[in-house]
Formats: structure tokens, C-alpha cells, sequence
């Protein structure tokens, strides 16, 4: 994620009162009167609705309408728009991951965005590229979210971690016994898997001149991931990583030995952050370590946004909404109640924000890492390639073996479901 200069008091001025105006041509009063009386529904992700209490209550009296706040789980609000957009019992502004936007535009759910330049402008590159499907705006970001390295401060201090992954393997060659260990990850998904292989010249999908994704184009088992795979394959072969972490209980093990004081470092995100604190771990918390060459691990960044039904009756109003709860202002009032870092460039060096060490650690690993691909095609690459990494993990096939058969099969789920691509 490309992080800007501090914004001045002029930036912070023009961006509320850009957020608080129409998009497009300027609204008059006759728009106004007509929005009167209205009720727009916003889904908000769950315990998250504090967030924009005070948004959405300065923006009900500037429109003079109703604003109904319900809390559903972000990753399923689509699943759930799907019955209820066209039943007419759906919101007017939802939130989802980024990487399901290709998905809801292909099926017809959301609503494109028209809005300007410099609007845009006030996010981060990674986060607003997530929001496009063919150089057109779905959404806007509210918040973004990376791995990072949680450490215990109880087993290792900040001085003397590791600076890159090989010297883990060797920290964790020297502390783990089979009941404690040293640097733990859940490398048998492609999710955490990619920081590895794409370190090495491995990737999802390619890019075409103008930047948008090839699904044709798949990198999971190129030279550059191979190598990478076998790197990671040596932490479970000499032991360093135990078994119970491989598979879908992995990540309820990896937190178990973390809280338990019993794993020295793990990767993990900042969803994490109450969970360790209220476990009463002295944890530290940085970006990925790097790779052999100094290259950075990389990370998906993943990004919620605020987006708009293409069911709503208030379509306009309903943009004017979303524009205005992750306008600057309401970003970093958001955070303030959340903790969730917001996606605003110019947030990204503001003091409050940057006391914090997971926003700090959140911040810094989005220098090195890239938006989730937000394609449908992307929905074809998760368990053929977690399955592969999977026999890595466990010795029953090589690296190269497994991964050509994860490409194999994601290029002909792609070809069976996305014919028209």
C-alpha cells in the first residue's frame, strides 16, 4: 500500500466537504426535498455499527431522512443480498472484502459509483484498485487489513528477532521441542502461503497492461513458487511446524499454542489483536520478516468497503451515504471505535492513529504487499491450491508435483465456470 505525506488543514477541509456533497453535479434543493422523508438501510459488519453512530446521525440531519443501521457478518452480506435484494427486504449500502466485488458485479449486486477524481484520490492505490471491476467503481474503502508477525515479548524480545525467514527456521531449529515452538504459520493456504512464494517470483494471476487481472495468466506454480513451497515445506519436514496445524483446525491450534505461550512468534492479522490482549499476552506486533535476497514477505491486503445495492430505490442517496461515511473525518472516527485501520492516505502518518503498533505494523507490511484479486476467476484458485500445499505440507507429494496439479485444475474450474471471460 503506497502511504502519503501528512494531509493539511486544507486537504481535511476539502475532503468532508467533498464527502458531504452529491457526486456529480451539485445538488440542489429540489434534490434535497425530494430525499426528505426517506429511510436508507446500511448493513454494518457485527459489534462494528459504533463506528459510524456519528456519521450517520450528522448525515440523517443534513438530509433530513432515516438512516437503519443492522449489524451482519461483512464476509456474508453478499450471500445474503443475493435473497434479499430482489425480495426488496435488502440495504440500500452494505460492506464486504474486496476480493468478492468481480463476483457481485458479474451476478449484478452492486451498484457502479459515480465518483470524482479527487474523491478517489483520498484512498490508498492498493485500496481503491480493490473497488474496480473493468475501470469502473463499485465501492469505497473504509478499512484495510494485512498479516503481520505477533511476537511473545515473554520469549523473545524485539531485539532479537529474526530479520528474515531463514533465520526463523533456524531460531525455531534451536527452540522447538514438539510441545513449544518458534516461528509458526499456517503455510498450507495459499493465503499465507503467497507471502512466501510471491517473494520468489510466484503469483495468482497476471496483469495486463492496463492492470487489471488475467485470469489466464496463473503463477501459483511457476519457478518462483516452487521454490518458494520448498522452502516452506522444510518447516514441517524437520518439525518445526506440528501437525495439528495443517488443515481446518490449523488456525485454532496456531492461536491455542500462541495464548498458551507455547509458539514464539506466529503470523496472523490484526483481527487478532483483542483476542491476544484479552488472553493477557505481552505480545509485539511487526511487519513480515524478509527472504533470503531482502526481498519483503509480501501479504494480501484485504479491504472492507462501504458499496451500494443495485436493488436500492435510493440509489443516489445511497452513494451520497457511502461517500460520506468513509469520507476522512468519518474514517478516523471510525478507527478511534474500532481499531480497524482506515484506508485514507493521509491518515497514515496522523498520530493518533499511528501509536497504535498494529496500525504501525498494519501500515508498514502494506508497503510490500497487493490487493486480494477482486476477479471471479479468483474463487477457482482457493482450495486446488490449498489442497496442494496441503500433500507439501504433509510429504505426500513434491512441491512442483503438487502445484502443477493445483494450476491443472483451477484452469479447468476457470474454463467449466467463466467460459465467457
Amino acid at each position: 500500500m503506497k502511504m502519503a505525506k501528512k494531509c493539511s488543514v486544507f486537504m481535511l477541509c476539502a475532503a468532508v466537504s467533498l464527502s458531504l456533497a452529491a457526486c456529480g453535479p451539485k445538488e440542489s434543493s429540489s434534490a434535497k426535498s425530494s430525499s426528505k422523508g426517506s429511510e436508507l438501510v446500511v448493513w454494518e459488519d457485527k459489534e462494528k455499527s459504533i463506528g459510524i453512530k456519528a456519521a450517520v446521525a450528522a448525515f440523517e440531519k443534513e438530509h433530513d431522512v432515516k438512516v437503519k443501521v443492522v449489524e451482519k457478518p461483512y464476509a456474508k452480506q453478499i450471500e445474503d443480498l443475493r435473497m434479499d435484494g430482489p425480495a426488496g427486504t435488502g440495504p440500500d449500502v452494505l460492506t464486504m472484502p474486496g476480493d468478492q466485488i468481480g463476483t457481485a458485479v458479474t451476478e449484478g449486486l452492486l451498484k457502479e459509483l459515480h465518483v470524482k477524481k479527487d474523491v478517489q484520490s483520498l484512498y490508498t492505490d492498493a485500496s481503491i484498485q480493490s473497488q474496480m471491476v473493468d475501470q469502473k467503481l463499485y465501492g469505497l474503502p473504509k478499512a484495510v487489513e494485512t498479516t503481520v508477525l505477533f511476537y511473545n515479548k515473554d520469549l523473545i524480545s524485539e531485539k532479537e528477532l529474526p530479520k528474515t525467514l531463514e533465520e526463523w527456521y533456524d531460531y525455531s531449529k534451536k527452540t522447538a521441542d514438539g510441545s513449544k515452538f518458534g516461528f509458526l504459520a499456517l503455510f498450507d493456504q495459499i493465503y499465507y502461503a503467497e507471502s512466501v512464494m510471491s517473494g520468489y517470483g510466484g503469483y495468482i494471476f497476471g496483469k495486463d497492461k492496463d492492470g487489471s487481472y488475467n485470469p489466464s495468466d496463473i503463477g501459483i506454480n511457476n519457478e518462483g513458487a516452487v521454490k518458494g513451497a520448498a522452502l516452506i515445506q522444510k518447516f514441517y519436514k524437520d518439525g518445526l511446524f506440528p501437525a495439528g496445524i495443517i488443515g481446518e483446525q490449523g488456525i485454532n491450534v496456531l492461536e491455542s499454542l500462541f495464548t498458551e505461550g507455547k509458539a514464539a512468534a506466529i503470523i496472523s492479522g490484526p483481527w487478532n489483536v483483542e483476542a491476544f490482549s484479552k488472553a493477557g499476552i505481552n505480545y509485539g506486533i511487526t511487519k513480515l520478516p524478509k527472504l533470503e535476497k531482502g526481498k519483503n514477505m509480501s501479504s494480501f491486503i484485504g479491504v472492507k468497503s462501504y458499496n451500494v445495492s443495485a436493488f436500492s430505490k435510493n440509489a443516489e442517496l445511497a452513494q451520497e451515504l457511502a461517500v460520506f461515511l468513509a469520507n476522512e473525518k468519518n474514517s478516523k472516527t471510525r478507527y478511534e471505535e474500532t481499531k480497524e485501520v482506515p484506508a485514507v492516505k493521509s491518515l497514515a502518518n496522523d498520530p493518533a492513529i499511528m501509536k497504535s503498533e498494529a496500525a504501525r505494523a498494519v501500515t508498514e507490511q502494506s508497503r510490500f504487499s497487493e490487493p486480494t484479486p477482486n476477479i471471479p476467476e479468483i474463487n477457482e484458485i482457493w482450495t486446488p491450491a490449498d489442497s496442494a500445499l496441503q500433500t507439501v505440507a504433509t510429504g505426500k507429494a513434491d512441491p512442483k508435483q503438487a502445484l502443477d496439479q493445483a494450476a491443472e485444475t483451477a484452469k479447468g474450474q476457470i474454463k467449466a465456470k467463466h467460459s465467457g471471460k
